[in-house]
């Protein structure tokens, strides 16, 4: 479970830094990536592309990882991630759900975002 963890940590980082190089040794070459927001990856050519895009507009500010739970060969990342995009810097919590292979390469990954700003419409107490 380690490993996972660790290449999900990986991939993270390797938004912050603006470096691709690690992204064949992450992701197995049928990849299936769905963002939060609607657009999906087939393949690693496509992730890699829109690597290399987003990061000629943008830039991850922050990507912290708040916890990990495992399941067979899947995991779940729970997360806030922070950029600036096309000028505008905004931020918001997230899941990915992530499968791996036999060989330790992510196969499937889904993101689900949520507002990062809470509001409590009945009071923070619960009563």
């Amino acid at each position: 479970m380690r490993k996972r963890e660790e290449t999900i940590e990986r991939y993270f980082a390797a938004w912050l830094e603006n470096d691709p190089g690690c992204l064949r040794e992450i992701f197995s070459p049928e990849i299936v990536y769905s963002e939060c927001y609607g657009p999906e990856y087939r393949g690693l050519g496509q992730i890699e592309r829109w690597f290399s895009d987003w990061n000629k507009r943008g830039r991850v500010l922050e990507w912290r990882i708040k916890g990990f739970l495992h399941q067979g060969s899947h995991t779940a990342a729970e997360w806030y991630f922070c950029c600036e995009y096309d000028g505008v810097t905004d931020g918001f919590d997230g899941v990915s759900l992530l499968e791996f292979n036999e060989a330790g390469k992510i196969v499937s990954l889904k993101e689900f975002q949520s507002k990062a700003e809470h509001v409590f419409p009945y009071g923070e107490t619960g009563r």
